[in-house]
């Protein structure tokens, strides 16, 4: 049954898309042979998909599918479908499974993501995007190009135009890898910054390297006021805690006569002096010395 609620959604979320028929060389190609040239048939059967090769793609996901070396069959209750037609279809006792490893089944989850780029629903909308920009691939810009142009929502719209850089990151032209580097440098995101410093390791063209520089640099201009504006809050809420411990020993050791109130003022400044002393300690010194920053204060 969870199987056939899969095809169902996928036939809906085909509808928007040209499409093209599966043929059976494709699905051979997606379901057998080694993992990077099934990767490399799956990225090219996206563009094109139609509603069989949404359900084909979910079968595998499932691992529904048994291979023989001429032909392939989807499974469901146990019974053999031809993955093209959708005839059912006699399977051979010598037909075995689809083994799926981490990188075909990352690639089925980005192409089935690209698939729902026209949802009707905003969350899966926006949890596709997400996984696109995890797993960006130049194939798929048509899919994402024609997903922009149909978008209403401004945040989504606004994450697709970033997922549609990052897969421009690879591109073998110059042009574009450039125009993704600007359109990235306005994010904010460690993940894209990711993407950046991995596409930089490898660049060898001067003038898209400064680009890929200058981008992570922008980013990392973000993410550094964003530190800074954590830290803030978070020496707040951590001094505010220790100003109310000091108070509240003020007050009850004042009260019952063992100290006064002087003496609970000063308790109070020597717990926030504790405290800044400790943040100097971690922050400027070494961590050996660490320890020493109760006697400083």
């Amino acid at each position: 049954m969870r199987f056939l609620h899969s095809c169902a959604v996928a036939l809906a979320l085909l509808v928007a898309w040209p499409a093209q028929a599966l043929t059976a060389d494709e699905a051979r190609a997606m379901a057998s042979g080694e993992t990077d040239d099934r990767v490399a048939a799956i990225n090219k059967a996206v563009p094109t998909a139609d509603a069989r090769t949404a359900e084909f793609f979910q079968a595998m996901a499932d691992d529904a599918v048994k291979t023989t070396p001429g032909r392939v069959f989807v499974m469901k209750d146990d019974k053999g479908f031809d993955p093209v037609s959708g005839a059912e279809a006699r399977v051979p006792e010598d037909a075995e499974d689809i083994v799926n490893n981490n990188l075909l089944r990352s690639t089925l989850e980005s192409a089935m993501a690209a698939l729902r780029l026209t949802s009707t629903d905003e969350k899966v909308r926006g949890d596709a995007v997400q996984t696109l920009l995890n797993e960006p691939d130049e194939s798929r810009l048509p899919l994402i190009e024609r997903a922009l142009a149909a978008e209403r929502v401004p945040a989504i719209k606004a994450r697709l135009e970033r997922v549609r850089a990052a897969s421009m990151l690879d591109s073998a032209d110059r042009a574009r890898r450039i125009e993704a580097a600007g359109t990235l440098a306005g994010s904010g995101s460690p993940e894209v910054k990711l993407l950046l410093n991995e596409r930089l390791a490898k660049e060898d063209d001067v003038e898209v390297k400064a680009a890929l520089v200058a981008a992570v640099r922008r980013i990392d201009d973000r993410l550094v006021w964003g530190d800074r504006i954590n830290a803030v809050f978070s020496g707040i809420s951590l001094g505010s805690v220790l100003l109310l411990a000091a108070l509240g020993l003020a007050i009850t050791y004042g009260l019952m006569g063992v100290i006064n109130m002087a003496h609970g003022e000063l308790m109070m400044i020597g717990a926030y002096a504790t405290y800044l002393m400790q943040g100097v300690f971690q922050r400027y010194l070494p961590e050996a010395w660490f320890g020493g920053y109760l006697i400083a204060a």
